[in-house]
């Protein structure tokens, strides 16, 4: 027989179930500034982010980049050939970058800010107790739950009876795919198919919609080229029937428009969504409405329970560790300072990190006509960019919807090195700034920041050398 639990109790001002980036930030915020505070998580920390999302993910995007990068700098005169790839190397790069941030997530870290971290399962008992499962009982005057989402798995025929993969197992590969299936084609989806196809797998790719459907189509038409022209097998529209074992690979039904195909290969992901982590918290115990879309939150992120708070993934909304932090602020505003301070995501970028990336922040053009009626969009593609040009990475454009007045209503960037481009966009929004701001800015040549800098500028250039312009000026040069 095990040891016996010992039961003991934790006092605290606040305690933090989850430790991903959104707990993790808020149990470092409230103890620094002098609360008691408690942290439980029963996995990793450093959650999904750190261990099976966002650092691994880009790793591996990071090594698929070097081998495109080998295998096509022919075109700028230098030798390039397709590159000999160790998979097991690639997989020590991947969880070497993991170690290399862990110590900043660690327990011990934590502990030295002051942090009590406790490790196991917690579940409330009440609506200002929760209960661990190595008998320590945790009291607090807030709680904030932060235990994010995990893959969705729909329920194909079959699922069960095969080996799949989701972004918990994929980085933990050591030999690469022959034939990699995804299903699903969103950020995830996508972001693994070119990746592993760039690493030299042959890849599939089974969409039951289209292809990144929360983005605007002009620019995912330039991934969808972009990823297709590299060899990815992509099928949208294809509704999976079952998954079935074939010898020691895997073998998937699908079927568009009433026509049936397969798709057989050595390796399947599903990549078809996230769901919140909400079950095993015993939530009801603590008065907490929830669905498995997630807990329902005020806009100051507050529960049903008022003394507990859900940010994050767990809150039903963006599923982005960049907001995640965001909601530890306003968290830390209202548990701590009892300020009223209220969470808003009209300003939200996002990030699909393709080869070219697709970033967004805001609305977009349809969305901004039914908000605001009439609306311009101001577009400059990159083969106009003198720095794109340089590089030899043409493909793309910015997309910028403008409202009255000039107000700056979204933009969307699909093109190198998108996702640092989006930023001064996102404060324009964030701030309320007219393009003329964007405009006004002083861009040093050559960079790929210009983009910006000429999309704004496009929407005074009607006017600027327009007819009434032309005769204001031939009027004063009369004048000498």
């Amino acid at each position: 027989m095990g040891a016996p639990i010992v039961s003991r109790i934790v006092e605290a001002d606040l305690c933090v179930i989850g430790a991903g980036s959104g707990g993790l930030s808020v149990a470092a915020g409230a103890a620094q500034m002098g609360a008691r505070t408690v942290l439980i998580e029963k996995g990793a920390m450093g959650g999904d982010c750190l261990n099976t999302g966002c650092v691994p993910s880009k790793s591996l995007l990071a090594a698929a980049h070097a081998a495109h990068t080998v295998r096509t700098s022919g075109r700028f005169g230098v030798n390039g050939h397709e590159p000999d790839i160790d998979f097991a190397r690639v997989h020590d790069h991947v969880h070497g970058v993991i170690a290399s941030i862990a110590p900043h997530d660690s327990v011990e870290r934590f502990e030295g800010l002051g942090v009590t971290v406790l490790q196991g399962a917690a579940s409330f008992t009440g609506e200002r107790e929760v209960a661990i499962d190595d008998g320590t009982t945790v009291r607090a005057k807030r709680f904030v739950v932060a235990t994010g989402s995990s893959a969705l798995v729909p329920p194909i025929a079959g699922i069960d009876g095969v080996p799949y993969l989701t972004n918990e197992t994929v980085f933990d590969l050591t030999e690469r795919p022959d034939h990699l299936i995804v299903i699903g084609a969103g950020p995830i989806g996508m972001e693994m198919a070119q990746a592993f196809r760039r690493l030299g797998a042959d890849v599939t790719v089974l969409e039951a919609a289209v292809m990144m459907p929360k983005d605007d189509p002009d620019l995912v038409d330039v991934v969808r080229h972009r990823v297709t022209g590299e060899g990815v097998a992509l099928h949208e529209g294809a509704a999976v029937q079952s998954v079935a074992r074939d010898g020691n690979g895997i073998v998937v039904t699908w079927s568009k428009g009433g026509t049936a195909a397969t798709a057989a290969g050595s390796h399947l992901l599903v990549a078809a969504g996230r769901r919140a982590n909400v079950h095993g918290l015993n939530l009801d115990a603590a008065g907490i409405r929830y669905s498995d879309k997630g807990i329902a939150v005020d806009a100051r992120l507050r529960t049903t329970n008022k003394r507990v708070f859900a940010i994050g993934d767990v809150a039903g909304g963006y599923q982005f560790t960049h907001v995640a932090g965001y909601h530890a602020g306003i968290v830390l505003r209202n548990a701590l300072f009892r300020l009223p301070a209220k969470a808003t995501h009209d300003a939200v970028p996002w990030v699909t990190y393709t080869d070219p990336e697709l970033a967004h922040v805001g609305l977009t053009a349809a969305q901004a006509e039914v908000r605001h009626g009439t609306v311009r969009v101001l577009t400059e593609p990159f083969a106009g960019n003198d720095r794109a040009r340089a590089e030899g990475e043409t493909d793309g454009l910015i997309k910028v919807v403008v409202g009255g007045r000039g107000r700056i209503l979204g933009a969307s960037i699909v093109g190198p090195r998108a996702g640092e481009l989006i930023t001064p966009w996102t404060l324009a929004i964030k701030r309320g700034l007219k393009i003329g701001a964007l405009a006004d800015v002083i861009a040093p040549y050559p960079t790929l920041s210009e983009i910006s800098k000429r999309a704004a500028g496009s929407y005074f250039t009607p006017a600027l050398f327009g007819p009434r312009t032309r005769r204001i000026v031939g009027l004063l040069q009369k004048l000498g």
